[in-house]
């Protein structure tokens, strides 16, 4: 398997955010063989076979390149090794670390061609999840002191959420719903096809069973009072000001829990967490998070 052997540092909560497991491999697998078969093509990587000599060995850095957090280390590094089992990789640092930069990341020994040839999936990966965690970390900062938990949304890259979700947890948030069987989110728009909340609450509490909890989303302080007597597990506060979110908080008085979402910037995230809801989700974190700019360069012999 592709993530033995690769030398780790050790991790403990001074140096870094505690990352979660990393994912199954049988999970993981999959998505970096796609990767990896997309660049590769038809033809391989022309340009490495045909200017690198077979037996060509190199020394190689993984490097930051701004301050940051780190995520998908492991996945990155396991892409090398995928097309070159002899490689020798050692990881400087865990996920959940955070880098200054300029800072090592890892350091790959082996076949040159191979290393050059993963490169940039092994990147495109690196870059995007520690773009996720740098971003939630920052989230997680922005809170501080609070009652709020960050979380994350469905709003992943179709076939990656396995690892932007991981991303997430690696820079301290926390994740929501995984997919549609996680649990039941009545939205506006199943409020509407069902013909009114109630309606729409008795059903999913019919169907689901005492085992799945019950999400509801309002957007206004009637909706949530009308929600209130129904015995939900979880409301969701649809695009409401601090103040308005603070107002709900009361009226829930612990009753369940309280998530704000929609339209919640970076400039914003400080009052939405001062109103005193559990959770705050952020689809940003996934879709639009930039990356972390991270480099590999070979070491001169």
């Amino acid at each position: 398997m592709p993530l033995d052997n690769i030398a780790m540092p050790g991790n403990t909560k001074s140096e870094a955010q505690q990352a979660p497991p990393f994912p199954p491999w049988l999970l993981v697998q999959p998505i970096l063989e796609g990767a990896l078969r997309e660049d590769l093509g038809g033809r391989g990587d022309i340009t490495s076979d045909s200017v690198v000599p077979p037996g060509a060995t190199a020394q190689a850095l993984l490097r930051a390149r701004r301050d940051g957090c780190i995520a998908g280390l492991p996945a990155a590094l396991a892409t090398f090794r995928m097309l070159n089992e002899g490689l020798t990789l050692e990881a400087k640092v865990a996920d959940g670390q955070r880098v200054k930069a300029g800072e090592v990341l890892a350091r790959i020994d082996g076949q040159a061609r191979a290393i050059l040839t993963a490169e940039r999936t092994a990147l495109n990966l690196l870059c995007h999840l520690s773009g996720i965690a740098t971003a939630t970390a920052a989230a997680v900062d922005a809170t501080a002191g609070t009652f709020a938990k960050i979380v994350c949304t469905r709003k992943t890259t179709p076939g990656l959420r396995v690892l932007e979700k991981y991303a997430v947890a690696a820079g301290g948030g926390s994740n929501h719903r995984f997919g549609l069987d996680d649990a039941v989110m009545i939205k506006d728009n199943h409020i509407v096809a069902a013909g009114g909340l109630a309606k729409a609450f008795a059903r999913a509490k019919h169907h689901a069973g005492h085992m799945i909890k019950i999400e509801v989303e309002v957007d206004t302080l009637e909706q949530l009072d009308e929600l209130l007597p129904l015995g939900a597990d979880a409301v969701l506060l649809d695009n409401m000001p601090p103040e308005v979110l603070r107002q709900a908080v009361e009226k829930v008085a612990g009753r369940m829990i309280t998530e704000a979402s929609g339209g919640i910037t970076p400039e914003r995230i400080a009052a939405v967490a001062a109103s005193g809801v559990d959770l705050i989700s952020l689809g940003w974190l996934t879709h639009s998070a930039p990356i972390l700019d991270i480099g590999l360069d070979f070491e001169t012999r």
